[in-house]
């Protein structure tokens, strides 16, 4: 029943879209139900991923949940890159891997630790996925450190944005070879190898079928989406540093949302960790230096350079995920303090 009354909201959300996208209704009525649609859409992609996972495996099936959940986050950045809104592309970018680290995380833990005094997960896994997002962390501070002190022209800011691009997407490609190949059983979590006897939605073949189409779906709904935010940003007087941060990114990041906090529930809280830290990593060192190259391809490159405020959010929030999740063991507290970070830097990030 439940299941029913989902796709009935997502089908009628998704025609809803289409109609006020092409009737030209009020840009900020197309903005909300837009908003509304790509939540149903995402929440579709989770459980069409959640399925296919099923046969593929937890620990590729982790990877993913955290790919297809992307998968929003990118359409709508490519479509921003597109535009030309390269401000808010970056911001869309600190917004998707700050709102992972502490609010899908955050929730994660919070949910799980309520139902379970004390959750485990594999803490080799833990430690390589902390010091991966360091290194993102050093990828994004470097070229801003150095273009600001030195003064690179143009040219040398561009070639220096694509070759980090290049490193980050090259470390992230070796990354997966590592996990899921060269020490694949040392990374592995019991608690992600077992399935707990549950079935999947649909068969196989459907499964891969419903990923297509709920992948095609949320494209659609991310151009009609990314047609309003010019209007609705300055209408309601907003940043594109805020709308880029936190509305974009928790809009993109639902099907995360969603599936983290309801495996967390089932006490597969190793599934729902690699989620929100996996899917960070993926946007840190994979979407954002494509999204790079891409705009290159385009004929206007776009740089790596972050302004202090978003490397500063990107910075504090690898440092408190680190520290909660270095050790293995996680409780509802400190989902409690993730979530307080991700709160002080959404009150801050709407001020600017």
């Amino acid at each position: 029943m439940r299941q029913k009354l989902f796709f009935t909201g997502l089908i009628v959300m998704f025609a809803f879209s289409a109609i006020a996208h092409y009737t030209h209704m009020d840009m900020t009525l197309q903005f909300a139900i837009s908003a509304i649609a790509i939540v149903f859409a995402a929440g579709f992609l989770g459980k069409a991923t959640e399925s296919v996972a099923h046969y593929a495996g937890q620990r590729l099936g982790g990877f993913l949940n955290a790919t297809f959940g992307n998968a929003a986050e990118l359409i709508i950045a490519f479509f921003l890159v597109k535009e030309g809104l390269f401000d808010m592309v970056k911001a869309s970018i600190t917004g998707s891997i700050i709102g992972n680290l502490l609010l899908v995380l955050g929730l994660s833990l919070l949910a799980g630790g309520l139902k379970f005094k004390q959750q485990h997960f594999n803490q080799q896994l833990a430690q390589h996925n902390s010091t991966l997002m360091v290194l993102a962390v050093i990828g994004l501070f470097v070229p801003a450190i150095f273009v600001g002190a030195e003064h690179f022209t143009v040219e040398k800011d561009h070639f220096l944005s694509l070759a980090v691009a290049v490193i980050l997407i090259l470390a992230y490609v070796l990354w997966l070879l590592f996990s899921m190949v060269t020490h694949k059983q040392m990374l592995e979590d019991s608690e992600m190898s077992a399935d707990h006897g549950e079935e999947p939605a649909w068969s196989k073949g459907r499964s891969v079928l419903m990923l297509v189409v709920a992948t095609v779906m949320v494209a659609f709904i991310s151009e009609w989406l990314v047609h309003t935010l010019d209007t609705f940003t300055t209408r309601f007087g907003l940043s594109e540093l805020f709308v880029g941060a936190f509305i974009i990114a928790i809009v993109g990041n639902a099907a995360e949302h969603s599936a983290a906090v309801i495996l967390a529930m089932r006490n597969k809280i190793g599934a729902a960790v690699e989620i929100a830290i996996g899917s960070s990593l993926q946007i840190a060192l994979f979407v954002a230096p494509v999204l790079i190259i891409a705009s290159a391809l385009m004929g206007k490159t776009m740089d790596i350079i972050f302004t202090p405020i978003e490397l500063t959010a990107i910075a504090v929030s690898v440092f408190i995920a680190k520290s909660v999740s270095g050790d293995g063991q996680t409780n509802w507290y400190e989902g409690v303090l993730l979530l307080m970070v991700y709160c002080i830097l959404g009150i801050a990030f709407y001020l600017v």
